[in-house]
């Protein structure tokens, strides 16, 4: 049995647009390029990923008819593929991401595309309210996306790439000639150029990111299927989402050895055998980003996209990252030992209480039916904008 991609079940967004004046982004540029993100999309539903796209109107160049944008393209490509979707793939196939006035500037010519995809469990709708502002769509989609693949764009790509940056997530952009060069994607790519900086973007597991952004930066007689394969070798070789581990990490601590058991036979498998999540321990054994462990520890916490808070043995520094990971609203799943204290702010929230005795099998089972349970629970103030 072939083993899956590290691809498989995570979000990919495709966002981007092209210049409008053909001396900047011409004709065959931007042929190519689409013929790529086709290729791409097929490529990503073989491997098992799902994508986030917005539903919108599709204006036109006028010099030559083309689309500024790719979101009915990636649309199209992902109703031409789903047969190609390996077995077991995970539904939703596209968070579709759209506004009050989406269904009235759906082209004509794409009606019956997404009227079949939307009548099915393939696809789940997330609502931007009555906002029609690209920001306030962005957010939404930021919020749904794993991986960002940035192409061509303005002001709007980067304020996207910022969001995705800012929740710890990969920023892929692509040197396209679709925009002047200080703009949008290329001005995303100019900082991966640099060595030092080009991990801001994405880190990934074998190659460095400095690496693959060289690898990227395709010439002109580079061909689609060329362009495509190599992209998704970069892509699988993204580093995985982060799970942040808050725990008791003294070994002089009595129950050290039953906490460092649990995450090393139960947390450990689940989320990363399972789930797909890297689980990051910041104990000083690591090699530091940061001057100072304080800020390794919050700059990691930050940027992860779940936190396993356990807090047995009542540690003082457990107490102060979950308040933050909670604060930021980031996924937290509480555990702690059976019959450990439980303050009154955390008893309230559904914590998973963890024991010691039964097989390994039925505790990993346990954990990981409750981190599925409550790991999408709403935050605890929920955002109360003054006109929605």
């Amino acid at each position: 049995m072939m083993s899956k991609s590290p691809l498989f079940g995570r979000r990919i967004h495709i966002s981007g647009s092209i210049s409008g004046d053909v001396a900047i982004a011409s004709t065959e540029d931007v042929d190519k390029t689409r013929k790529l993100v086709a290729k791409l999309v097929e490529k990503l539903i073989k491997a098992g990923a799902t994508f986030v796209v917005p539903v919108d109107a599709e204006k036109l160049r006028g010099e030559d008819g083309s689309p500024i944008c790719f979101d009915w393209l990636v649309w199209k490509a992902i109703k031409d593929n789903i047969a190609k979707r390996p077995s077991g793939a995970p539904n939703p196939l596209a968070i579709a991401v759209q506004h009050h006035k989406s269904e009235d500037q759906i082209p004509t010519e794409m009606h019956n595309l997404w009227d079949e995809l939307r009548e099915t469990d393939l696809v789940e709708i997330e609502n931007a309210s009555h906002w029609n502002m690209n920001s306030k769509r962005m957010e939404l989609q930021a919020k749904w996306g794993d991986v960002l693949i940035a192409i061509g764009g303005s002001e709007g790509v980067t304020y996207l790439a910022n969001l995705y940056h800012d929740a710890g997530k990969p920023v892929v952009p692509l040197n396209a000639a679709l925009t002047p060069q200080d703009a949008g994607a290329r001005k995303l790519f100019a900082i991966g150029l640099t060595s030092n900086r080009a991990d801001q973007l994405f880190r990934s597991t074998g190659k460095n990111a400095h690496h693959w952004v060289n690898q990227i930066n395709f010439s002109k007689r580079s061909s689609v299927d060329d362009r495509a394969a190599t992209l998704i070798e970069l892509l699988e070789d993204l580093e995985p989402p982060k799970a942040f581990a808050v725990r008791l990490l003294n070994p002089d601590h009595d129950e050290f050895g039953a906490v460092e058991d649990f995450f090393e036979t139960i947390v450990k498998p689940v989320l990363e055998d399972e789930m797909g999540y890297q689980l990051v321990v910041i104990d000083g054994e690591q090699e530091f980003e940061y001057s100072r462990i304080d800020q390794e520890i919050f700059s990691k916490l930050h940027r992860s996209k779940l936190v396993i808070a356990d807090i047995t043995g009542t540690r003082p520094n457990c107490f102060l990252e979950l308040g933050y990971a909670l604060g930021r609203s980031t996924p937290t799943i509480v555990t702690s030992r059976e019959g450990s204290d439980r303050p009154f702010d955390i008893a309230t929230l559904a914590g998973f209480s963890w024991k010691m005795t039964g097989t390994s099998k039925d505790k990993k089972q346990a954990f990981s039916d409750h981190l599925k349970a409550v790991r999408n629970r709403p935050p605890l103030v929920p955002m109360e904008p003054l006109i929605s």
